[in-house]
């Protein structure tokens, strides 16, 4: 019997109208849907953003719900990790398609990319389909470009010391998780004297998306800083 792939599904931002056309033609057939959660007791938001798609199959699928948590111990993240590759591995070996759905991209900061090592060095094949990435959906809903000619842009996945060392260094930062340390934020960008613009976006693309031209205000999860220095 051949063995299933692994797809890594990027669905995007938040809006299920977002998606891609591959990614929707997939998600309406392959039989086994894998959404993570960041918790037993949380939904997973990669989920409920193709469940519309999902709804209206005629064929019948089945959804797998790994924990991947948001914690630092490396040690527990892989058990998680290898916990759901198992349960992966076991409708491969089946001859069934998996389709991990992840928020915005499989290649860019994804939790897809722990499972996609795994199951790569089990020998099974893997494939991925692009979504849109969130900073380039912020951008769109905030209405300002990122870069332009030979500016540089740097993408920051959450604010520690790194980003005082390199501000100096681009044109323009992509900050992602800012609403953990904004006030530290706001003291790296506000010390470097260039005139600045700063918009930041939370849960771009949802009914609930909040767009600012400032720091973030608030503790909600989804946040992104867009820093621009102008010349």
């Amino acid at each position: 019997m051949n063995k299933g792939k692994l797809i890594g599904i990027g669905v995007g931002p938040g809006d299920s109208e977002l998606l891609t056309i591959k990614a929707s033609n997939v998600l309406k057939k392959v039989p086994i849907i894998c959404a993570p959660r960041s918790a037993k007791d949380k939904p997973s938001i990669a989920l409920n953003i193709v469940q519309d798609i999902l709804d209206e199959r005629i064929l019948e699928y089945k959804t797998l719900e790994p924990v991947f948590p948001m914690i630092e111990n490396q040690k527990s993240l892989k058990k998680y990790w290898q916990e759901a590759a198992n349960s992966v591995v076991k409708y491969l070996d089946d001859g069934l398609d998996v389709a991990f759905v992840t928020l915005g991209d499989p290649s860019i900061f994804s939790t897809f990319s722990y499972l996609q090592k795994i199951i790569n060095a089990k020998g099974y094949v893997v494939e991925t389909i692009p979504g849109i990435t969130s900073f380039t959906a912020c951008a769109s809903s905030a209405g300002i470009n990122l870069v332009e000619k030979d500016e540089i842009l740097v993408v920051i996945p959450k604010v520690d010391e790194r980003l005082n060392d390199i501000l100096s260094l681009g044109d323009s930062f992509v900050i992602m998780k800012t609403s953990r340390h904004n006030d530290v934020l706001e003291e790296y960008v506000n010390n470097d004297s260039r005139e600045k613009e700063v918009v930041s976006v939370q849960n771009c693309s949802m009914e609930n998306e909040v767009i600012s031209y400032d720091f973030v205000k608030n503790k909600k999860y989804l946040s992104t800083t867009l820093l621009k220095f102008k010349k």
